[in-house]
């Protein structure tokens, strides 16, 4: 993973909104009518937050009849994770403290 798709996708992580969505499809695939009730927002303000975090790649969506469900893509998530956890304070060499 790149630095720009990191960057992207901490962009997208900055919103307290996205979050929450993110914690929410780590339960499973959810439809936007599902997310739509957890939130005191608008169905347009969904589908921005919902484009955000799918355009990072963070979230994968599929139309369905009127509906669309969207669900986590472990792929990217795993990236991202892999990125952040290499990251260190510790430099070759010395012992390391802050684990």
């Amino acid at each position: 993973m790149n630095t720009i798709d990191v960057a992207l996708i901490c962009k997208a992580l900055s919103d307290s909104n996205r979050l929450q969505i993110i914690e929410l499809l780590s339960d499973g695939e959810k439809c936007g009518c599902k997310l739509l009730e957890k939130f005191n927002i608008t169905q347009p303000t969904l589908s921005h937050h919902m484009k955000i975090l799918c355009d990072c790649g963070l979230v994968n969506s599929r139309k369905e009849g009127k509906w669309i469900h969207y669900s986590l893509n472990c792929e990217t998530l795993g990236g991202f994770k892999d990125y952040i956890g290499n990251l260190s304070c510790c430099k070759k060499g010395k012992e390391c403290r802050c684990i």
